[in-house]
């Protein structure tokens, strides 16, 4: 029997949660589908300068947790970015986290 997924704490829901190409035909082009959890390494990585570790432990899982879900976030923002897809964040497996975080 597979171990239960943790719930993974995100801090920030995404503001804007669609991006994509412009123009009328980026309306007819694939759709990349990012969770919650993913944007939150990005953010939580990229923009805020945490390291894996200190990822992990905002987000309340393991480190090797980190490092997939990010490889995985940053593999579909790239294939949106060079095939001109549309990037859609929802869903996941994740809670807002409680506590003193920024």
């Amino acid at each position: 029997m597979p171990r239960p997924m943790k719930w993974r704490n995100v801090c920030s829901l995404p503001e804007y949660n669609e991006f994509g190409p412009l123009g009328l035909r980026s309306r007819s082009r694939e759709t990349v589908e990012m969770t919650v959890d993913e944007y939150e390494t990005i953010r939580l990585m990229d923009l805020e300068g945490l390291t894996q570790e200190e990822c992990a432990k905002q987000m309340n899982i393991a480190r090797t947790s980190v490092t997939a879900t990010y490889a995985e976030a940053r593999h579909k923002a790239a294939m949106a970015i060079v095939e001109g897809k549309r990037l859609v964040i929802e869903g996941g497996n994740y809670r807002i986290c409680e506590g003193n975080y920024p």
